[in-house]
């Protein structure tokens, strides 16, 4: 089984490069620094522009570097007919089209697997209005992940002739063989971890999987939907036996694109590559969809007037999406993207909306006690490198985002289980540099069942082995992680000065976006700027800090505002006067038709023995 609804707020994310790096310690974190840090903080504005200097450090050197990066372009996506498997799906999909036979489409109770199914039911409607198509998703608490025997052989009694899996289905061999027991045609679309033994596929008519033994397909880091969106295309030109496909066939696979995007944010894919370019179109897109129900969503999530980002993917809509299948049915929120009318839409979209706010109180409580039993049971040690818990109360649904939030808040991977009677279930999320995948492959004696990929996974075990395996666990993450991993790391791309910070320099680096997992927000050292007022605390029980810094330069000073999220118990440490380095991410800020440059701040240092106390 697998858990894999991270949301991008959730993911540790890392530089391109990684050699040639200096470190040093900020108030919070280490700071990992390029190698020609320094060069340009100098107060004065360098030859090389604020954009050149960032994509620099990440190993754009070159115009065609840049001008490829920062405009994407849908002709750069890699042909879906060298995708394994894909051709003899896509043959078989048509066949059943032209055969009127009842398809059925099997997804996953994630954002992903939700696109997933969505972006191939408008697909096989787009080629034929009168297909038979329906879609199924397991309950996440009932049913769990992945393709399963009894829900097959229910599709099967009730007349369906094929199945697609998107999203799962990988390492599911018993239910590929129940499928061909019962004469059900079975199609497997999936990105996640294959199992080590390469031998231990599943027999289905097709296998269709960017990274299976012997593919050659360039780019393996696809989302579930990614993988759909190119069953999708080969399904276009296939029907149309070109691969210039009709206009209308055309649109719709532009139309696919939001979905497309909501998935490879939502399930903290690296932005790179193809996920880069679907992702940056699909953003653009997004609020001109046709799709009723993600309009309705969109309207639900107060998001009508704004800018929609990777952010507003990760922090609101994706959220939303997932909360149905956590508290909920999934099967809510793949209507809402398929078959919904326009009030109906209205009605899912508000649930969900209702159902994420549920979701974040029982969230916080399942945080707030897991970090207190890892406290009291000593897994935030050194000498204890993983969190393993397992209580009756937790919410099954919502134990992989808590995950998450203990993976942020301690720095080391986190498995939570919900027990239920004699068995414990639920999920793990890991940090950069160790694969959660790898270390439950190394403790499979003691599961039931796992599966997911390097970063997310989920699984289920007998209760009787839970502190075995915690402890074979914990043993796999010590052996495996460094004192240094447990420490957060900002990577920081360049040094930067106040004056360089003004509204067309920050505007020009939005231009590196979409933001995520592979391709971080820039973040920029300030050095020797001056707090020139105390702190002030905002938000609710003072959590935050509001902040003013100056600089001074060639030219005179630049003030600029900063916000410091959950660092309000920073505040008596910090005095006005104080000489800092920063570490920021530069965001622009927009309010009553007003553009503001404001600075982020993600951590900061205070220059030892200085102090400035001039007004």
């Amino acid at each position: 089984m697998s858990e894999l609804d991270t949301e991008v707020g959730s993911a540790t994310l890392t530089s391109q490069r990684h050699a040639d790096r200096a470190y040093v310690r900020g108030l919070t974190r280490r700071w990992s620094l390029p190698a020609e840090a320094g060069a340009t903080a100098t107060g004065e504005t360098p030859a090389e522009s604020l954009m050149a200097r960032v994509l620099h450090s990440r190993g754009l050197r070159h115009a065609e570097q840049f001008k490829k990066f920062c405009e994407p372009k849908l002709t750069d996506l890699h042909d879906p007919g060298s995708m394994p498997g894909i051709d003899a799906g896509a043959a078989r999909i048509i066949d059943a089209i032209r055969r009127n036979e009842l398809i059925a489409i099997y997804g996953d109770y994630d954002v992903d697997g939700i696109a997933a199914a969505a972006i191939l039911y408008h697909t096989i409607k787009a080629i034929q209005p009168a297909a038979r198509v329906r879609t199924y998703v397991p309950h996440r608490l009932e049913e769990g992940y992945g393709l399963n025997c009894d829900a097959l052989r229910q599709l099967r009694a009730e007349g369906t002739d094929l199945v697609v899996s998107v999203d799962c289905g990988i390492t599911a061999v018993r239910s590929a063989a129940t499928a061909r027991e019962i004469g059900l045609d079975l199609i497997i679309t999936d990105h996640h971890g294959l199992p080590h033994d390469r031998e231990a596929l599943p027999d289905a008519l097709a296998l269709i999987h960017p990274a299976v033994p012997g593919s050659r397909y360039p780019f393996t880091d696809l989302c579930g939907a990614g993988v759909a969106f190119k069953l999708a295309w080969r399904l276009a030109t296939m029907w149309c036996n070109s691969q210039r496909v009709s206009e209308s066939l055309q649109k719709m696979l532009i139309d696919m694109l939001p979905l497309a995007a909501l998935a490879t944010i939502a399930d903290v894919v690296p932005l790179t590559g193809e996920n880069r370019i679907l992702a940056a179109f699909g953003l653009r897109m997004i609020k001109r969809t046709p799709i009723v129900g993600l309009r309705a969503l969109i309207e639900a999530s107060n998001l009508l007037d704004a800018s929609i980002d990777s952010e507003k993917v990760g922090f609101v809509l994706g959220p939303r999406l997932n909360a149905c299948g956590r508290m909920g049915h999934a099967a809510d929120a793949l209507r809402l993207l398929t078959e919904a009318s326009a009030d109906e839409a209205a009605d899912i979209a508000q649930r969900l909306t209702e159902l994420n706010q549920h979701r974040q109180t029982v969230e916080r409580r399942i945080v707030d006690q897991a970090s207190r039993l890892a406290e009291d049971r000593g897994m935030t040690a050194d000498d204890r490198r993983a969190v393993v818990l397992a209580h009756e109360s937790w919410h099954a649904g919502v134990v992989g985002i808590a995950c998450s939030r203990l993976v942020d808040r301690f720095t080391r991977p986190s498995v939570l289980l919900q027990r239920q009677g004699d068995v414990c279930k639920g999920s793990a999320r890991s940090i950069d540099g160790y694969s959660i995948y790898d270390g439950l492959a190394a403790t499979a004696p003691y599961l039931t069942t796992f599966g997911g990929h390097s970063m997310a996974a989920g699984l289920a075990l007998p209760a009787e082995r839970f502190e075995a395996f915690a402890e074979a666990l914990i043993a796999h993450a010590n052996a495996s992680i460094s004192s240094d991993q447990l420490t957060p790391t900002i990577v920081i791309d360049c040094d930067a000065t106040l004056p360089e910070l003004d509204v067309p320099s920050v505007r020009g680096l939005n231009a590196l976006s979409p933001f995520g997992r592979g391709n971080r927000a820039p973040t920029l050292r300030i050095e020797n700027v001056v707090l020139s007022a105390p702190p002030k605390q905002m938000g609710s029980h003072g959590k935050h800090l509001s902040m003013s810094f100056r600089q001074e330069h060639a030219h005179g000073r630049r003030f600029i505002r900063g916000v410091w999220w959950h660092a309000g118990e920073r505040a008596a440490d910090l005095a006005s006067g104080m000489r800092l380095d920063l570490a920021i991410e530069p965001k622009l800020n927009e309010w009553n038709g007003q553009v503001s440059v404001e600075a982020e701040v993600r951590d900061l240092r205070v220059v030892e023995g200085t102090r400035d106390r001039a007004e």
